[in-house]
């Protein structure tokens, strides 16, 4: 605990002493409105994306939003296609789906729209929203700190939208097609029509559920190059992070259906993996790099 208040203050004095050029000095206030300009950089950049999905927003809602919803959805197809070459059947076709979606408020079609728009603003502007983060750690870093951290943006921006991807055209139909086609009760007892807003949370649930939790690899390489997890230790917790990670593929997927869970589980059992690997190639440089130096 006193190491990560130590590690907490000694960064935020390195941040205060340095400027954007890392050189000049910056007084505490100085340092907020250095980070106010960030904000409102950031703010700016997803306020126009926001504005330019809103403007065209019934485009964005047939042919992306509702789209995973729909029977025709290129998943369905390349799903069946993918069994028939495996030659397994219909094994992998799920069912023809279908979602009606009804509205209970007279505001709900524009806070739907409005929600659809923000949502939409925050994945499209990932990449500038994460670079204006950088940009404000970036004086705290030294030289050497910078230079392992190369690429940073590039890989945090790939990792998100390859899990946004993953949970929109892979978990999202999987998802959409158990709950449509689960049935309660006696025939004729239950009509399923679920709610606009229901539909979009679901959604962006999802989506945004598996952008952040394929961020694992690159918060395992920035954990090791802190010194605060090696490889051994993740192959020493990998039994109990099997648990964290079942548990968090239950709280990814709104549906209850074990296939949705094990599409979750297994890419972050993966990811878990991989960060393994990171990790420990990190051990090895660093170990290598403190035998150069003695």
């Amino acid at each position: 605990m006193a190491t990560s208040v130590q590690n907490k203050t000694s960064f935020l004095s390195k941040l205060s002493r340095t400027g954007e050029n890392g050189q000049a000095e910056m007084s505490f206030m100085d340092h907020l409105e250095a980070l106010r300009w960030h904000i409102v950089r950031a703010l700016i950049v997803w306020l126009i994306v926001t504005v330019a999905v809103f403007i065209n927003i019934d485009w964005v809602f047939d042919h992306v939003i509702y789209a995973p919803a729909n029977s025709n959805f290129i998943t369905y197809s390349a799903l069946c296609s993918f069994g028939h070459w495996l030659h397994i059947g219909e094994a992998l076709c799920m069912p023809p789906v279908s979602i009606p979606l009804q509205g209970n408020t007279i505001s709900g079609p524009f806070m739907s729209a409005l929600s659809i728009s923000m949502i939409s603003g925050i994945i499209i502007a990932f990449p500038y929203l994460f670079w204006e983060l950088w940009k404000f750690i970036k004086p705290a870093l030294s030289p050497k700190e910078i230079k392992y951290s190369r690429g940073s943006i590039l890989w945090v921006s790939l990792c998100f939208f390859t899990g946004a991807a993953f949970g929109y055209f892979l978990l999202a139909p999987f998802t959409f097609n158990f709950l449509a086609n689960f049935t309660l009760g006696s025939a004729g007892a239950y009509k399923y029509m679920p709610t606009l807003d229901d539909y979009i949370d679901t959604l962006n649930q999802i989506v945004l559920g598996c952008g952040i939790a394929f961020e694992l690899p690159v918060l395992a390489y920035v954990l090791a190059k802190i010194g605060l997890i090696t490889g051994s230790f993740l192959k020493t917790y990998r039994k109990y992070a099997l648990v964290v990670i079942l548990i968090l593929a239950a709280v990814i997927t709104p549906s209850p259906d074990w296939t949705s869970q094990i599409i979750v589980a297994v890419p972050l059992l993966l990811l878990y993996e991989l960060s393994v690997i990171i990790a420990s190639r990190v051990d090895k440089e660093q170990s290598k790099r403190s035998k150069e130096w003695s």
